[in-house]
């Protein structure tokens, strides 16, 4: 048991169930770190207790904050919304894979097929830990993360992976985005002669000639994308765990922010109820 505020409450790895639950999720909330052309998250108490003797917040947000999973209508024109898919791609079994990277470096299907080409089955859930989640705040992270590049995005196809979560700002390197030379961008323009500096003399427009193509290839191919992966993605890094990230049943919602749960159950002694009658 853990108390919490002076109420106990069953522990997230000591509990009934006999299961382990990790939270994978960065915080959401006041000042929480913002992709670079979003609105900050603005929190109103509505009701507080000297007031109302009850607390009511709201909330204005955009969805696609902290820890997040995109709807294919996010990129992809004329494709599912959040609330018309179906809810088996919100749960599953899968693996959470170290792939290291530094600034700007491509996650590549090289990279995926040497972390996990072995353990990798059909239908499973992908995370990957690139490291990154350390440094999620407001400056450096958005701009110089690493990134999936199109090699990532095919081999997933291939694999028949279900869902892709990552601990970096985007299913697409930064500079595939509106960060770099894109479409709606680029917002920060300065990272032009910075990354003509880190490349060696490289056009950025050369090296990313297309507008989010990981996004394309993963959403009109069925599998969603989660970013921004943070919390305690380390402690469940080189395991098969089993993951729930149900989004709300937004009607045409274009993503949503989620709480990204990794669940181990060592003692393999929990069973889902079989829905018989009482």
């Amino acid at each position: 048991m853990v108390k919490v505020r002076g109420i106990e409450f069953q522990g997230n790895t000591d509990n009934d169930m006999g299961l382990e639950f990790y939270n994978l999720s960065h915080r959401f909330g006041f000042q929480n770190p913002n992709w670079p052309y979003f609105q900050d998250t603005k929190i109103e108490r509505i009701h507080y207790m000297a007031k109302s003797g009850v607390l009511s917040q709201r909330i204005t947000t955009t969805m696609h904050a902290t820890t997040h999973i995109d709807a294919p209508a996010h990129v992809v024109q004329g494709t599912p919304f959040i609330d018309e898919v179906p809810l088996p791609h919100f749960f599953g079994t899968g693996l959470v894979v170290s792939i290291p990277k530094k600034k700007w470096e491509s996650i590549t299907g090289e990279d995926l097929e040497k972390a996990c080409g072995h353990a990798i089955r059909k239908g499973d859930v992908l995370i990957i830990n690139t490291g990154w989640h350390h440094d999620y705040e407001d400056g450096d992270y958005f701009a110089y993360c690493p990134g999936l590049v199109p090699s990532a995005a095919e081999w997933m196809v291939e694999k028949g992976v279900k869902v892709v979560g990552h601990d970096t700002q985007a299913n697409d390197h930064p500079l595939a985005t509106a960060i770099g030379p894109q479409r709606n961008g680029p917002l920060l323009p300065h990272l032009e002669a910075e990354y003509k500096e880190w490349s060696g003399g490289n056009d950025w427009k050369d090296d990313f000639p297309e507008w989010e193509p990981v996004h394309n290839i993963l959403f009109k191919n069925g599998i969603l994308g989660i970013e921004n992966v943070g919390g305690d993605l380390d402690a469940v890094t080189g395991k098969r765990c089993t993951f729930a990230f149900f989004p709300w049943n937004w009607d045409r919602g274009d993503g949503c922010i989620i709480r990204l749960v990794a669940m181990i159950d060592k003692s393999q002694n929990f069973r889902i109820d079989d829905g018989a009658a009482f």
